[in-house]
């Protein structure tokens, strides 16, 4: 006699419903990411060589790129007038579009506003992705999906290095930033062709949602928003103006991290069912302090460098963040929340460049030091994440 159980149509329609899901975020997750790296390959030397952008130009025009990510809440009032996956797939169009743009206006202005557009369709398609993956995947699935998905886009990371490799060869930049954001208008258009959504998926509530009872995950995703900028903005400035980095030498940390997660993120999402969120996020905190502290007394090339790839892989635990939230909400906040965290994460993009570079002039440890406090911080407050979450998988 047979021990399966047998499966209801409903269960068996949800779970096609995943599958066509699964798909359709993985394919925009690679087209984006393709498009996405690409631009971030070609745009210092673009900017300096072909644009002729001065260092203030280009510090504004990084600033800029922020703003869409601190304007994210933004998603929730565009939810009262289309679906969410009509609304990641035309955010990606709007990625790629940019990113074909980038190459085609060689001025200060030109490349602020493609920057700009590039960056709200990043931005926006960042916080959709989120929200459908936390409503359309369980409490288990949830941080593997994450995960595989990290993994994927660090293939395709690896991919666009290859391929600009060989288009610089023969094309100039206009040309190949055409290219790599065609990626993504065709990943876009494919799936505004697509209807992955489910009539099981829970519905979500419409405006503005902040409830005090999430304040310890509006925090974490401050707090890692604060610590990121700092990396984003100090780390390979370290690398090349302290321990004279080449473009050889970050390409081979480029290539290293993205080889590392590729295998690795998988296995994070896996890690995080297996031993809970507070396990992994205590993990990552107090490893991110001592790299910190790190970056502010090594003395080698080596040292710094490890320091880097550690930093990367570290960075990819902030899934757990995520699922977190995912056990202790209403599955109906999950879409005005997830724009509610991007906005949260970007405060500190606001501030902290800009006042790090200031205290970089006075001591290039200082911007490391407050990372390192930012980590304890959270290395603190994430103790407050309930044992009780690894087992049950439900808020405590």
């Amino acid at each position: 006699m047979s021990s399966v159980l047998p499966v209801s149509p409903a269960e068996e329609r949800s779970a096609v419903d995943n599958r066509r899901m699964l798909v359709f975020l993985v394919v925009l997750a690679l087209c984006s990411a393709f498009a996405f790296q690409g631009w971030r390959t070609l745009l210092n030397n673009y900017a300096v060589e072909t644009a002729g952008l001065s260092g203030l130009q280009m510090g504004i025009v990084q600033s800029l790129r922020e703003v869409p990510g601190f304007m994210a809440l933004g998603v929730v009032f565009l939810l009262l007038l289309a679906r969410e996956h009509r609304l990641a797939a035309v955010s990606v169009c709007i990625m790629g579009g940019g990113v074909m743009l980038a190459g085609q206006f060689p001025t200060f202005g030109g490349v602020a506003a493609t920057t700009m557009l590039m960056s709200f369709g990043f931005h926006y398609y960042e916080t959709l992705n989120q929200s459908l993956t936390l409503q359309y995947f369980g409490k288990k699935e949830a941080p593997v999906i994450m995960g595989r998905i990290r993994g994927f886009t660090a293939g395709a990371n690896l991919a666009v290095g290859g391929t600009i490799a060989l288009l610089s060869l023969w094309l100039p930049y206009s040309a190949i930033f055409v290219v790599v954001g065609g990626v993504a208008v065709c990943g876009g258009v494919w799936a505004l062709r697509q209807n992955p959504a489910s009539p099981t998926a829970p519905r979500q509530n419409k405006g503005i949602v902040l409830r005090g009872r999430y304040w310890l995950f509006y925090l974490l995703t401050f707090l890692s928003g604060a610590r990121r900028q700092i990396f984003v903005a100090f780390a390979v400035f370290l690398l090349v103006d302290r321990f004279g980095f080449g473009i050889g030498e970050i390409t081979a940390l480029f290539i290293v991290n993205n080889v590392v997660n590729w295998f690795l993120s998988p296995a994070i999402g896996r890690a995080v069912n297996r031993y809970g969120e507070r396990a992994v996020l205590t993990l990552e905190y107090a490893a991110l302090l001592f790299v910190f502290l790190g970056y502010g007394v090594a003395w080698s090339k080596w040292q710094v460098a490890a320091l880097y790839v550690i930093d990367h892989i570290f960075y990819n635990f902030a899934l757990a963040i995520r699922s977190y939230f995912q056990k202790v909400a209403d599955p109906a906040d999950i879409a005005p929340s997830m724009a509610a965290s991007f906005t949260i994460n970007h405060i500190g993009a606001v501030i902290l460049p800009a006042l790090g570079g200031y205290l970089w002039m006075v001591d290039y440890r200082i911007p490391f030091l407050g990372a390192a406090g930012l980590a304890l911080c959270s290395l603190v407050f994430v103790q407050l994440i309930p044992h009780s979450m690894r087992k049950a998988g439900v808020a405590a």
